[in-house]
């Protein structure tokens, strides 16, 4: 069984922002070999960059779509090809869309249907069978509190993320004796990309609510990650929220979430994304033209 982490390379999905990024900079910093994926191959590219230079530690980026079936299988044997072993799993790219579930467009909700479960399935197919064989590795699925409630205005977002929980703690029975587990992690609003590209910064949720910033939730989602715990939830408003539904009624849940998905005054308007990772020192950026020079094996967009 292999448990240092100095040996251990993770694959993680939507890497170069957000809880990805800030999953990559952890597992960096504990040593980690890293494979990265994101759609863009400019910004991958600066993740690693900074991971490599920061931490010394290898890291191999390629670009993917994962809402493209194709590009996942790619991914795979791109990674197999190269003789990389994935001990760890990080399934983390998601998007999600504000709206009335009839407004908006059929292709965007399949669209982030395939990105938040199809690429979780398809990666964890893949890559689960190997590390049963060699009877250790661990699995990060980043799910959300929205798992636990239905959720007004994010109607499909909310029932990818109980799909995605719902699994996670499945696998998590299934492979308890095989030497691998399964982590959920489930973080209420973070400070990320999420709010401006799911058009939701003028909503109550990012305005009002108790955002954390990216770092903390990762920083909380590695632990847990290495300690085998099955579900995570960061931040105590977040367990008292995910406690409090054993005693209100489903249709209760959906009336709080509606309101809190609902846009803000805007006089009321306040908050700007990323605000609240720089205010906690935690936002750091890179420019996506200083890269590396090209590696052995040349990096390729997968799409």
């Amino acid at each position: 069984m292999n448990t240092n982490p100095q040996t251990e390379t993770v694959l993680i999905t939507g890497a170069s922002s957000g809880i990805g990024l800030e999953l990559a900079r952890q597992f960096a910093a504990h040593g980690h070999t890293l494979i990265l994926t994101a759609p863009v191959q400019a910004e991958i590219d600066a993740a690693a960059d900074e991971l490599e230079q920061r931490h010394g530690v290898p890291v191999h980026a390629f670009a993917a779509d994962l809402c493209d079936s194709e590009a996942l299988e790619n991914l795979y044997e791109r990674v197999e090809a190269m003789g990389l072993r994935v001990d760890i799993l990080v399934n983390n790219a998601g998007e999600g869309q504000w709206g009335d579930f009839i407004e908006i467009p059929l292709e965007r909700d399949l669209k982030m249907i395939r990105l938040n479960l199809e690429a979780v399935v398809r990666l964890t197919k893949r890559f689960l069978p190997r590390m049963i064989e060699r009877g250790y590795g661990r699995i990060l699925n980043t799910a959300s509190i929205a798992g636990f409630e239905p959720g007004p205005k994010l109607a499909v977002y909310h029932a990818t993320k109980a799909f995605v929980l719902s699994l996670s703690e499945a696998l998590a029975t299934e492979v308890a004796n095989k030497g691998v587990t399964v982590t959920a992690l489930c973080p209420g609003p973070v400070d990320t990309d999420f709010f401006p590209k799911a058009d939701m910064v003028e909503t109550r949720a990012f305005q009002e609510a108790n955002v954390m910033s990216p770092e903390e939730v990762a920083e909380i989602g590695y632990a847990a990650t290495m300690r085998g715990e099955r579900v995570v939830v960061p931040g105590g408003m977040n367990k008292a929220m995910v406690f409090s539904r054993r005693m209100t009624s489903e249709s209760l849940q959906a009336k709080k979430n509606e309101k809190l998905y609902s846009e803000v005054p805007p006089d009321k308007i306040k908050r700007e994304p990323d605000d609240i990772a720089k205010g906690a020192g935690h936002l750091e950026e890179f420019p996506a033209t200083t890269l590396r020079e090209p590696p052995a094996e040349p990096r390729g967009d997968l799409r």
